[in-house]
């Protein structure tokens, strides 16, 4: 069994109210009112694949090395060159060193929650949290927002899937609830370890007799769940409707349950990506973005949850000194990483869906660029003052480095960005009127989807 942290254990399970009866499709039964005020057309074949590093990488140790710093800065890891020149990375991603023009490196990011409740809320809705510390949204996660905006769109899989560790699907452990958008536009919620031979989607695909109890019970429940509006002002019973409508969907369809089966990809593929839960759950979201999904999010925490953790590391990123010993964990995670997110890459590019999908890989926040100690191991805490990420694919400009940070990795030197930017960048992609659509809140007032941020000029 995994070892819990010691403290400061990042993400936990807050709630858990995605479950629909029998069905467990990870989908809510009431909604809010809501009202789009404004809209564009979009792209429904353009897609996003968010894949979130909870507890926050640490950019020192990833993209963002700091040779010339102070030894207390810059740690015990080294630069190497890549296949771009000018671009270096981690001697622990000898992977990435290879495929450098098919992504580019952001060192510029930086908001300002240092918890991660706080932080995930922040990043992941492009607004100001009201609280903090807490997982509960008071603002849509981007991935609904999409959901909402594609709610029409005819795929055969779910439009929004979420792939996480058991124990980890609750709504709220990683803010990826919708707010005021409501839980129809939840995410699908694909839970446990896809590396596994007997792993199975649960309640896909069943069978003729599940099939006609289903349709009989789904029939009387529409029946007794019928009143007229003035009975039911917050439509609660459009929303149930919505999502049993889904839920038989998908119950349905073979072809749903074809997008979900990782069998049927090559060996060789399969290998590639990597035999373990970050390498499967990346093949996956590569699965469900063919076959229709707009927005899937692939949370990578404990890439051996079936093997246990290797002593002094830890459960997700989060690398503080009481946690882990920060040079241990990130040599145990950071191949399993390696490996599963280049594949991804490459995958997309030599399948050409390079200028369809939009790869996002990010977490919440950086690493404090000055390394603390406990127990004799060192750490680094929480630091959205400056951070990395990488984006590949959808018809960007790759193999650059974009914004810098200073001599110390404390915070942004050159072009600095908030959270914002790159939602508006995917946004773009996405073909979403992003300033001109509103969404109504609990409140009555028009939200638009972002407040502010700008497509990042040097990806365009």
């Amino acid at each position: 069994m995994a070892r819990a942290p010691l403290s400061c254990p990042g993400p936990l399970s807050r709630r858990d109210f995605l479950r629909i009866g029998a069905l467990s499709l990870g989908m809510g039964a009431g909604v809010t009112p809501w009202k789009l005020e404004a809209s564009a057309d979009s792209d429904p074949d353009t897609a996003v694949i968010l894949v979130w590093l909870p507890g926050g990488a640490p950019h020192m140790e990833t993209y963002d090395l700091k040779l010339d710093a102070p030894l207390e800065y810059r740690g015990e890891f080294r630069p190497i060159r890549t296949n771009v020149p000018g671009i270096d990375v981690c001697e622990h991603l000898p992977l990435h060193a290879k495929i450098a023009d098919k992504f580019a490196i952001i060192r510029s990011f930086h908001h300002t929650f240092s918890d991660h409740g706080g932080g995930h809320k922040r990043f992941l809705t492009g607004r100001d949290p009201f609280q903090p510390v807490g997982f509960v949204n008071d603002h849509p996660m981007v991935g609904s927002m999409v959901a909402k905006m594609r709610e029409q769109h005819q795929a055969q899989v779910p439009n929004y899937v979420s792939i996480v560790d058991n124990g980890r699907s609750g709504i709220d452990v990683f803010s990826f609830g919708s707010a005021y958008l409501g839980p129809s536009v939840h995410p699908f919620t694909v839970v446990g370890d896809v590396s596994l031979p007997t792993f199975q989607v649960k309640n896909l695909n069943a069978n003729d007799t599940q099939r006609t109890k289903l349709t009989e019970r789904v029939s009387l429940l529409g029946q007794l769940d019928s009143m007229p509006n003035q009975l039911d002002p917050l439509r609660r019973g459009d929303a149930m409707d919505a999502n049993r409508s889904r839920a038989m969907k998908l119950l349905m369809s073979e072809q749903a349950a074809v997008g979900f089966d990782l069998k049927r990809e090559p060996a060789k593929v399969r290998e590639r990506y990597g035999m373990h839960v970050y390498g499967q759950r990346a093949l996956l979201a590569r699965r469900l973005v063919e076959h229709g999904a707009s927005f899937v999010s692939v949370v990578m925490e404990n890439p051996t949850p079936t093997q246990g953790l290797p002593k002094d590391t830890c459960y997700n990123w989060d690398s503080h000194a009481v946690n882990c010993h920060l040079f241990t964990d990130s040599k145990f995670r950071l191949p399993y990483y390696d490996q599963a997110v280049t594949a991804l890459i490459e995958d997309l590019y030599t399948r050409g869906l390079d200028r369809r999908v939009l790869l996002i890989v990010t977490g919440e926040f950086g690493r404090t660029p000055r390394i603390t100690y406990a127990n004799g191991r060192p750490g680094r805490d929480h630091w959205p003052q400056s951070m990395s990420m990488i984006v590949s694919g959808g018809g960007l400009r790759m193999g650059q480095v974009i914004g810098s940070t200073n001599s110390k990795g404390e915070h942004p030197k050159d072009r600095p960005m908030s959270p914002n930017d790159l939602w508006a960048t995917m946004f773009r992609h996405l073909e979403i009127d992003y300033v001109h659509t509103n969404f109504i809140d609990n409140t009555g007032r028009p939200m638009p989807i972002l407040p502010d941020g700008e497509p990042i000029r040097e990806l365009i």
